[in-house]
């Protein structure tokens, strides 16, 4: 296990500096950080120039990636052009899409896997087309629709929730928020868990299981929930930085000052020091995802050792 973590973290690496490299690229050459800074008006070339050398724009690409990455290794992800440290818009906005994610995460596996089990083990049922009718209608439905329409609903004309979540965005607000971010995720969990169920029910081990006398429960619980669960788990773990990264629609809709919303600012202000510094935290939160989900295979399925 040891030496499967040790390989693991040095083949992230590579990864870490391919994307992060990338996002640069994208960043710094596909957009005008000066026309940003300047707004509506453009800016004369003196002051363009002076702007260029102050944010190390005036070097070539390769070294202001590199100057970047130094950077980033003490700590300092660079200064957003309205002169707020970026560490300081992290600090403020990780914590509120960690909470949403938490939230979403928690729908998915909670109601997700739920769903899931009850309808494989009744495939073909009626309970098993409604569901997956329910399912099919929550992914052709686009997240920005679903979300206007639930906070109409429950916003402004019942009155169950707040339409905008406030400053503290407490796991209270976030409940419905979160629902709208994992919806679509939470009918892939189900379906996939669906799918899962119903074809390991009929896996010899299954069989032998029931047929040495086992409770059902203990057969679903401990047999063949667990080997059920790997596609979903892996599912699971690569959505984490999904959600943190595309709740840009969600934050907007219910103006939550999270991860998504700056990174939405800094988009349309070609900010170019939010953005790649915020993408650069979110992949290593991809990263880390992807080994924790490799860990728990061999607590969901013992058969699976690393060498």
């Amino acid at each position: 296990m040891g030496r499967y973590v040790i390989r693991r973290l040095l083949q992230m690496i590579p990864v870490f500096f391919g994307a992060t490299l990338l996002i640069f690229l994208m960043v710094n050459v596909m957009g005008d950080p000066i026309a940003g800074l300047c707004g509506e008006k453009q800016c004369d070339p003196a002051t363009a120039a002076q702007l260029e050398k102050e944010f190390g724009l005036d070097k070539p690409v390769w070294q202001q990636y590199l100057t970047y990455m130094g950077n980033v290794f003490t700590g300092d992800f660079g200064t957003a052009f309205n002169g707020q440290k970026v560490t300081e818009l992290m600090a403020a906005a990780f914590p509120v899409t960690i909470r949403l994610t938490i939230v979403a995460i928690l729908f998915e596996i909670v109601i997700g896997i739920s769903l899931g089990v009850v309808t494989g083990l009744r495939r073909g049922r009626p309970i098993d087309t409604s569901v997956l009718l329910l399912t099919l209608v929550v992914i052709s439905v686009p997240t920005f629709v679903t979300g206007l329409l639930l906070q109409l609903l429950l916003g402004v004309e019942w009155g169950i929730i707040k339409p905008a979540v406030s400053t503290e965005a407490t796991f209270s607000e976030l409940i419905v928020p979160g629902l709208v971010l994992a919806s679509v995720s939470l009918a892939y969990v189900t379906r996939l868990t669906r799918t899962s169920i119903a074809e390991n029910r009929r896996a010899d081990y299954v069989r032998t299981a029931i047929a040495k006398g086992l409770p059902r429960r203990r057969v679903i619980v401990r047999h063949l929930l667990r080997n059920s669960l790997i596609p979903v788990v892996t599912f699971i773990g690569t959505d984490i930085g999904a959600l943190m990264g595309g709740a840009i629609v969600t934050e907007r809709i219910f103006n939550i000052h999270g991860v998504g919303y700056q990174l939405y600012q800094g988009i349309v202000r070609q900010n170019t020091q939010t953005v790649v510094g915020f993408v650069t935290v979110l992949v290593l939160v991809f990263l880390a995802a992807n080994l924790i989900v490799d860990l728990l295979y061999a607590v969901l399925d013992p058969r699976i050792r690393y060498a």
